[in-house]
């Protein structure tokens, strides 16, 4: 089957999508997709690591397949497997060899939350080599000259049983994303949901907060994801502590007594 056959009119993104660029990631990005070098996002949850893959995938105008990694993932969830339709057995091609095929961006999601026995299979994709075995059928898939691999993970949070080996990191561009600046992110909320400046402005104060609180009793702060939710929540006549509250504080924690000092804070800002 070559890529003329690979149905993929469902994975473009047809429309650009919104995108705040940070430093020179858009162009580290383009000069590794142009010297066939796989890319690695690493960086905190809800800083905008899927929409920036979304925006490459429509500014280099090509389909875009996302796997969402968990620990059930297997190597046939990735590469294929058989399966009997009408009483016949047919070969049907996963996420992975689809984008080979295709010429696709194949964007596995927090790749660390998948068994590592499963992850070796793309090694040979990020190397030199960039083929694709297919032990099920007996034959190597090799890459056509438009296809590119992109994992992400957050390093902030992992055990040391699910870091991501070195074996594979060193197959990558690594490109580290963080929340935006003050004016940046503030700039990003009123365009997601619409709010008011001042508004948006005292959001990225309480996430400022939040986010002090990272390794003092949260794993994490308030992600610029959860802020536009707050924000959406708030247009539409949810007051700002409640927002706050349902949007970010039980986003981020189920202790109480943490539950009880985010709701202080934003109290104090709202």
């Amino acid at each position: 089957m070559d890529a003329r056959e690979i149905k993929t009119d469902e994975y473009y993104v047809t429309e650009e999508p919104y995108y705040e660029t940070v430093a020179d990631e858009v162009e580290v990005f383009e000069a590794a997709y142009k010297n066939q070098l796989p890319v690695l996002l690493k960086g905190p949850t809800g800083c905008g690591k899927t929409r920036f893959m979304e925006y490459m995938a429509w500014r280099l105008k090509r389909p875009l397949i996302t796997v969402s990694c968990h620990d059930d993932l297997t190597t046939s969830d990735l590469v294929g497997r058989f399966l009997i339709t009408g009483g016949q057995t047919e070969w049907v091609d996963g996420p992975l060899a689809m984008a080979v095929k295709a010429g696709g961006i194949c964007y596995l999601d927090e790749v660390v939350e998948a068994r590592k026995d499963t992850m070796v299979v793309i090694h040979p994709l990020g190397d030199d080599r960039r083929v694709l075995p297919i032990e099920k059928l007996g034959h190597v898939l090799e890459a056509s000259e438009d296809f590119c691999l992109a994992i992400s993970y957050n390093p902030g949070y992992q055990s040391v049983l699910k870091d991501l080996k070195q074996s594979t990191r060193q197959r990558f561009i690594a490109l580290e994303f963080d929340y935006p600046t003050a004016e940046t992110e503030q700039k990003i909320i009123e365009k997601e949901s619409g709010i008011e400046p001042e508004m948006a402005r005292r959001l990225v104060k309480f996430a400022k907060m939040t986010r002090n609180l990272k390794g003092n009793g949260l794993d994490e702060g308030a992600s610029t994801r959860l802020l536009v939710h707050a924000a959406k929540l708030m247009v539409t006549g949810i007051a700002p502590v409640t927002a706050c509250r349902s949007a970010i504080a039980q986003a981020l924690t189920d202790e109480a007594d943490m539950l009880a000092a985010v709701d202080e804070l934003s109290g104090s800002v709202f």
